[in-house]
């Protein structure tokens, strides 16, 4: 990374916020039980405050869900100033050999770039990510086929389908893929360095979720919107264009009205969403979080395994917003040294009951053969150690390892299955890091930290004689937390 590129550091007090407020922050998000995973706080350009929850770091890219619609929003407004397209064109007009046979919906030839990019294509029901991701087919052609029930533009309804439209817009505007096209023009100068984006069958990345970046590029990101798109003194994307995404587009509120307390219904920009207190931001599920406050000169970054983002950003404005101040505070050593102190500690690491129990040597090496399940699992075995245990499932999909430590994270990679918990997503190979515990003599839990993902799993294994049952659960899923239990005997 560039020099020029490196986020400056400096004290809270020294951009004027008091550490104190920031470490009751921090505590009650602790004391609220919110999982947060990556914290950074910028004022005026540099780096007040950052931290991360063990074992979770500042070097992990940490997938970004729906956030990553705000970096295609960025993508069009790119496209928009080179004259490769214009929000007014026809969204049929890109792609004419995927429209439905026989007469055109005039409803669907209605349809324009900026209706995708305010959620208001005209559909009453959305298209979410966990529904593409099941389609193994022409994604445009699937959105386009979809009935139509409102004048586009008239009604916001949230649409993952909008956002991968514009990404194939892009691509087919630009002839380059999106994150392709936006590597000399946004990524490389903020210098972010991005492995890849999820894309469909066809070749298109999928705009609307599928990036995964460190706490750190999602801080540059605000940075870069919060500076009206210029960075290291160059005008990268026009400021009208900035002004105008972020913006209050459309109404997003309940048929009552705006909830004056609920920053999701304080309207929508071009895929960016509008928050209280003059601030905007960019989002994604279970945690996901770029907030960018003009008035303060701020942001916000985090990354987190959340069902509920209100509530941290409550806190935001309970106790990180009033902290503020109009310029330099005295310097306050004890609260920084607090501060720091708390900063440098922050872990997810479950509470330790027994290292050791008599059962594992009566287990250990043993193989349970696993009754039918919903989930092809047919065998499991632990291999408990001085040092942690090595737990093996074999499944449809072959065999998984993960390696726990004691009373210690234990970092490496695995194959585990888990479509059903983790929103519909199972990559071929996840990083994680593992910890186990004896809850009492005869039950060993077992927590899976998936550190580039919002998924924590948590495997309670109860041994009955020569039998085992074995719960297994998430932190946050879009579906069902839980799995049905696994009823195991030894072979």
């Amino acid at each position: 990374m560039a020099a020029e590129n490196q986020l400056l550091r400096s004290t809270p007090e020294e951009l004027g916020i008091a550490s104190a407020s920031v470490l009751t922050f921090l505590e009650a998000v602790e004391r609220q039980g919110l999982e947060l995973h990556g914290f950074m706080l910028l004022r005026h350009g540099r780096v007040a405050a950052e931290g991360w929850w063990a074992p979770y770091g500042p070097r992990q890219p940490h997938m970004l869900f729906s956030l990553s619609k705000s970096f295609t929003s960025t993508a069009v407004g790119f496209a928009v100033s080179e004259d490769r397209l214009s929000l007014d064109d026809s969204v049929i007009g890109f792609f004419p050999e995927a429209v439905p046979d026989g007469p055109v919906d005039p409803l669907l030839a209605a349809m324009r770039v900026k209706h995708l990019l305010t959620m208001s294509a005209g559909h009453a029901k959305p298209i979410m990510g966990a529904e593409w991701r099941r389609t193994d087919g022409d994604w445009v052609r699937y959105f386009l086929q979809r009935p139509m029930d409102h004048q586009p533009g008239s009604r916001f309804v949230y649409n993952s389908g909008a956002t991968y439209m514009l990404s194939a817009i892009v691509q087919k505007a630009t002839g380059q893929r999106l994150l392709d096209y936006l590597q000399p023009r946004l990524f490389q100068p903020l210098g972010i360095d991005v492995a890849g984006w999820d894309s469909c069958p066809s070749g298109i990345d999928a705009g609307g979720w599928g990036l995964s970046l460190r706490t750190e590029d999602l801080a540059r990101f605000g940075q870069f919107y919060l500076q009206r798109g210029m960075w290291d003194g160059r005008q990268l994307l026009p400021a009208s264009w900035v002004a105008e995404a972020t913006a209050r587009q459309i109404g997003n509120g309940s048929a009552d009205g705006r909830d004056p307390l609920s920053d999701s219904q304080q309207g929508y920009g071009y895929q960016f969403w509008r928050s209280r207190h003059g601030a905007y931001r960019a989002d994604g599920a279970f945690g996901q979080l770029c907030l960018v406050m003009p008035k303060q000169s701020a942001v916000i970054a985090i990354h987190g395994g959340l069902s509920n983002m209100q509530a941290v950003l409550r806190l935001v404005w309970e106790h990180l917003l009033p902290a503020m101040g109009d310029g330099p505070l005295p310097r306050d050593e004890q609260s920084q040294t607090m501060l720091l102190r708390k900063l440098r500690s922050l872990n997810m690491l479950p509470p330790q009951a027994q290292s050791h129990s008599a059962v594992a040597a009566q287990v250990s090496g043993r193989r349970y053969m696993v009754e039918d399940n919903a989930d092809g699992v047919q065998s499991v075995l632990f291999d408990f150690g001085a040092d942690g245990c090595t737990f093996t499932l074999s499944d449809y999909r072959g065999e998984h390892r993960i390696r726990c430590g004691i009373g210690e994270w234990q970092e490496g990679g695995t194959t585990m299955s888990g479509r059903s918990l983790h929103h519909q997503y199972e990559p071929p190979a996840l990083r994680v890091a593992a910890s186990g515990t004896w809850h009492d003599a005869d039950t060993y839990v077992m927590t899976w930290c998936f550190v580039e993902t919002p998924f924590t799993d948590t495997v309670i294994c109860r041994f009955y004689d020569d039998r085992l049952v074995l719960e297994r659960s998430v932190n946050v899923n879009s579906e069902s937390r839980e799995r049905p239990p696994l009823h195991g005997k030894q072979a």
